[in-house]
C-alpha cells in the first residue's frame, strides 16, 4: 500500500540555473513542458541586468518550485540570443510547453515582476510544488518502467493507482500508453474517446493523443524497403525520407525514425513548412519527456537548429 510522505521544495540550484547552448534544450525547452521557465538574457557589462537578475531569483525562489529561472549570458551564448531575436538586455521570456509565451525588456520593480510571474502561472496553469506523496512515487515508478520497455509492470502499477484514485489523469494516460505500446491501437483510441471530461482535458493526455495520431499515420507510411529504394535513387526525395521515418516508427524502431527526421532537418529544415521538425516534436511528446531518446534527440536537434 502506498503511504504519503512529505518533502521540501526543490533546492535553489534546481530552480535557478546558468544555461548555455548545450543545456538550453534540457533546462528550458524540455523543463518548460512540466512548468513555466523564466529565461533571463543578461550581460556582465549591463547595469540594469545587475538590478533585475537578483529580483528574478528572489521571486522564483519564493514560488517554491512553481516556476524555474534560466540565466543566459548573451556574450557567451550569442546563438541563443540571435535565435530569440534579443536586441538589448535585460530581456526576459517566459517559456511553457516548449515555446515562449510572454516576455518583457528592461529592469522592472519587484512588485511588477511578481505580478507578471503570477499572471504567467495563472495563464499556463503553473506547476504545484512537489508534495512527494506515495502516489507521485508510484507514478514515477510506472513511467520509469514504461520508458525502459517493461510494459507489463508499468501497466500493473497504473491499474493499482486507478483503483485507488480513479480520477488520476496521469495514471489513466499511462495506462493508455501501455495499451498502445502493446499493439492495440484501436483499444487505446477508444479509451481516449471514453475518457471522463476532467481527465480528457488534462495535460497528461496530450502525449497520448500524439502517440495515437502517430500510430495512425505510421500505418499509412509504406514499406521500409520501398522507401529506402526511393532514397537510393534520389537522396533529395524529402517526402520519401519523411515517410521512411514513420515506417521505422511503425516497426517499433524509434531511433531510426528520429535519425531520418533529423537528417531531413539537416538537409532542408523549412521543407513542407518545417514538417520534419514538427513531426519530431510530436515524436518527443509521444515518447515522453523522461525517455532517454527524447533527451538525447532534443540535444541533437538543438545543435542542428542553432548551428
Amino acid at each position: 500500500m502506498l503511504s504519503p510522505t512529505l518533502s521540501a521544495a526543490p533546492p535553489a540550484a534546481d530552480l535557478v540555473k546558468d544555461v548555455n547552448l548545450d543545456t538550453f534544450m534540457t533546462d528550458v525547452i524540455e523543463a518548460s513542458r512540466a512548468q513555466p521557465v523564466i529565461v533571463d538574457f543578461w550581460a556582465t557589462w549591463c547595469g540594469p541586468c545587475k538590478q533585475l537578475t537578483p529580483v528574478l531569483e528572489k521571486v522564483v525562489l519564493a514560488a517554491k518550485g512553481a516556476v524555474r529561472l534560466a540565466k543566459i549570458d548573451i556574450d557567451r551564448n550569442p546563438e541563443i540570443a540571435q535565435q530569440m531575436g534579443v536586441q538589448s538586455v535585460p530581456a526576459v521570456f517566459a517559456f511553457f510547453q516548449g515555446r515562449p509565451v510572454d516576455g518583457f525588456n528592461g529592469a522592472l520593480p519587484e512588485s511588477q515582476i511578481k505580478a507578471w510571474v503570477d499572471r504567467i502561472l495563472k495563464v499556463t496553469g503553473g506547476a504545484k510544488p512537489p508534495e512527494g506523496d506515495g502516489l507521485g512515487t508510484a507514478l514515477k515508478q510506472a513511467a520509469d518502467f514504461l520508458a525502459a520497455g517493461d510494459v507489463a509492470t508499468a501497466q500493473s502499477i497504473y491499474v493499482d493507482i486507478m483503483d485507488m484514485a480513479p480520477d488520476n489523469a496521469e495514471a489513466y494516460a499511462g495506462f493508455i500508453r501501455c495499451i498502445l505500446m502493446g499493439g492495440d491501437a484501436a483499444r487505446a483510441e477508444q479509451m481516449l474517446k471514453d475518457a471522463p471530461p476532467e481527465i480528457a482535458k488534462h495535460k497528461a493526455m496530450e502525449p497520448v493523443r500524439a502517440a495515437i495520431e502517430l500510430a495512425q499515420q505510421a500505418g499509412q507510411s509504406g514499406s521500409i524497403a520501398e522507401l529506402q529504394a526511393k532514397l537510393q535513387q534520389n537522396a533529395a526525395d524529402h517526402q520519401a525520407r519523411f515517410d521512411l521515418a514513420m515506417a521505422h516508427y511503425a516497426a517499433g524502431d524509434k531511433e531510426a525514425a528520429v535519425d531520418q527526421l533529423l537528417d531531413l532537418i539537416k538537409r532542408d529544415r523549412s521543407w513542407n513548412e518545417a514538417a520534419a521538425r514538427k513531426q519530431l516534436v510530436k515524436l518527443f511528446e509521444a515518447f515522453g519527456g523522461a525517455d532517454p531518446l527524447t533527451i538525447a534527440s532534443r540535444k541533437r536537434l538543438s545543435s542542428i537548429l542553432f548551428s
